[in-house]
């Protein structure tokens, strides 16, 4: 099996494993990966709570929490180590419930293709709508533009210093 279908079966497993267990512990499985670094191979997770501020006792929670589920399914052919991390400033959208949480502010979003008009493929503004199948962005000195959700290769908050 090519690496990226691999990595993608993993990531896809681990979400629907651990997404509930994470749950469990009063938290929220924003975003997980499974890579290769130089140490070897590594599944992040990264966590989040209501009213954000996730620190080390949450990571450490949610670390012996997943453990054993991932040593009973045993689907991670490979050794590899784990991680639980907050999602930091720059955290990742992935379902509309994390776009409509940072309604109002500046995101940076990445589309498979071009769309618009112009059309363009990455758009950084301002998150002014999120709707059932779409988000619309006001790109300053280029308007709004709507992105479906369904043409979002990449989504995150941008943190304004």
């Amino acid at each position: 099996m090519a690496e990226s279908n691999f990595k993608q079966t993993v990531e896809e497993k681990a979400m629907s494993l651990l997404e509930p267990i994470v749950a469990g512990e009063g938290l929220e499985l924003i975003d997980l990966e499974f890579l290769r670094e130089r140490e070897g191979w590594v599944l992040r997770l990264f966590i989040d709570k209501p009213g954000g501020r996730v620190g080390l006792d949450e990571c450490s929670q949610v670390s012996r929490a997943v453990d054993p589920a991932l040593d009973v399914e045993d689907f991670i052919p490979n050794e590899y180590n784990l991680e639980v991390s907050s999602p930091g400033l720059n955290r990742p959208l992935k379902k509309p419930s994390h776009y409509e949480r940072v309604k109002g502010q500046k995101v940076k979003v990445k589309t498979y293709g071009p769309i618009g008009d112009p059309p363009r493929k990455n758009f950084s503004g301002t998150l002014t709508e999120v709707a059932g199948e779409h988000i619309a962005v006001e790109v300053e000195g280029a308007g709004s533009f709507r992105i479906p959700f369904k043409d979002i290769a990449k989504a995150n908050l941008e943190f304004e210093f």
